[in-house]
């Protein structure tokens, strides 16, 4: 007969039932001389850690793992898992449940995290560094990016168990959780729109001002408080954040890509690679959403691994290093602009030696410009800069002046940019939907299918084809 001995003190009936009645549940195994019974001495954790030694020793992994884990939900220890007492049950699939459960380990997907993370923060550095045209939408992406790496390296930390060894990393980014939504709106907003900020987008923070102060006297709870609501699964207000985040992330996923989609129809002069990054952005931020969903979900059911959890990680991972590659592939998304104009001290070289004065200059654009947008002179596939000239009543010289002071362009170049401009807004107009592109070719002022093709992509960075095609999304 194997002897086991323990204290349970008699504070209540019921203690003293719980003892009577583990003592008759195990009446095989322990004599009645083995179980000692001390008034005020109760003793729990001392008594799951008798248990667990005493299941341990007679092989009986799955009870013995039974009092482990309440052992460490009572005394806060995930180290007495990796206790020398436990070497005979080693290798059965309870206890190495456990061991994977609560000991730090090595793992990919927290290799793969940190790794994720490591390119965000470099970026995240490099996008405020670089010289831009738009700083500020700069900033907006790499606070995007930064706090999705902050995410990832607690998404790391959580793979490697580390959550139990470092408590306060509860909840530790959750603050910032509703901030993904407004970043990418703005963001977004801004490359579109070129938006200025106002005072009353402010408003925008105050749901993260009120989450953090709900989260405030959770962050200042004691290393001892976090770990027992880490090992006990108690995370506050869990179901609020989550349904707030998803919220927060539906509503500005809905705003951004009516935006987008507004944006496209009504300006294509966009290049094909701003178009393809911003639709790409829209796609990684729609899968985002719906794995978060997914996530949110399986969170508050206290499931927190699997496939269908590691979903969200992955698209935050993706959407990471894809804008990480795009700003190195291509940096004109993210540097300084070159634009193609003459530069006005060499147009002041080359007229210095004019006769145009400043006053008959002013007047000659003015006429100019009537010429172009009242009657539309440019629609004459046979306009050639004498024609021009003759209709502003001056020389041929004083003309090329006029467009090259005003416009920073030649002749060719601004009769083709207003022609592109009308087949523009020809192939977007509904009764022009059945026109060949010949047919807007010709309405337009061009002599051929091949010159008007090659002008379209010059101004719009896409083919009419193309363009066509967009149109119809």
């Amino acid at each position: 007969m194997y002897s086991l001995s323990f204290e349970v003190g008699l504070k209540s009936k019921d203690q003293f039932g719980y003892a009577i009645s583990f003592y008759e549940q195990h009446e095989s195994d322990i004599s009645k001389d083995s179980v000692v019974l001390q008034e005020n001495s109760l003793d729990s954790i001392a008594l799951y850690k008798k248990l667990a030694y005493y299941y341990a020793d007679v092989n009986k992994a799955e009870q013995a793992c039974i009092y482990i884990e309440k052992y460490i939900g009572a005394s806060l220890d995930v180290t007495f898992v990796d206790n020398s007492r436990f070497t005979t049950i080693q290798d059965s699939k309870s206890y190495q449940i456990l061991v994977d459960k609560y000991l730090k380990k090595f793992d990919w997907w927290a290799i793969f995290c940190f790794y994720v993370a490591f390119v965000g923060f470099f970026l995240s550095i490099v996008l405020n560094l670089r010289k831009s045209y738009d700083r500020l939408a700069n900033f907006l992406m790499s606070a995007f990016v930064l706090l999705h790496s902050c995410f990832m390296v607690h998404m790391g930390l959580y793979f490697m168990n580390y959550e139990y060894y470092l408590p306060h990393t509860l909840y530790l980014f959750t603050t910032f959780s509703l901030l993904y939504g407004p970043l990418i709106f703005f963001y977004v907003k801004r490359v579109t729109q070129e938006y200025k900020f106002k005072l009353a987008d402010i408003l925008h923070l105050v749901p993260t001002v009120l989450l953090i102060s709900i989260l405030l006297p959770v962050y200042l709870q004691p290393a001892s408080e976090k770990l027992r609501m880490v090992i006990h699964y108690e995370r506050p207000y869990l179901t609020l954040i989550s349904i707030s985040k998803l919220t927060s992330l539906l509503i500005y996923g809905v705003f951004i890509i009516k935006m987008y989609f507004h944006s496209i129809r009504k300006n294509m002069y966009i290049s094909k690679i701003i178009y393809s990054w911003q639709r790409n952005i829209i796609i990684f931020c729609s899968i985002y959403i719906a794995s978060y969903a997914i996530y949110s979900i399986l969170n508050m059911l206290h499931l927190g691994s699997g496939l269908l959890f590691n979903i969200q990680v992955a698209s935050l991972a993706m959407m990471v290093l894809y804008v990480s590659y795009s700003a190195f592939v291509q940096p004109s998304l993210f540097g300084r602009l070159q634009l193609l104009i003459e530069k006005p001290e060499i147009t002041q070289a080359k007229y210095e030696k004019s006769g145009l004065t400043q006053s008959l200059s002013l007047e000659l654009k003015s006429k100019l410009l009537y010429l172009l947008k009242e009657e539309k002179i440019y629609k004459q596939n046979d306009i050639s800069l004498q024609k021009l000239s003759d209709l502003l009543d001056t020389t041929r010289h004083n003309t090329s002046q006029i467009i090259n002071e005003h416009f920073d362009l030649n002749f060719f170049e601004l009769m083709n940019k207003y022609r592109i401009e009308e087949a523009t807004e020809l192939l977007k107009q509904e009764k022009h939907k059945n026109f060949n592109i010949i047919d807007v070719a010709y309405e337009v002022g061009f002599n051929n299918k091949v010159t008007f093709n090659r002008s379209f992509k010059k101004y719009n960075q896409i083919t009419p084809s193309e363009y066509l095609k967009r149109m119809t999304i």
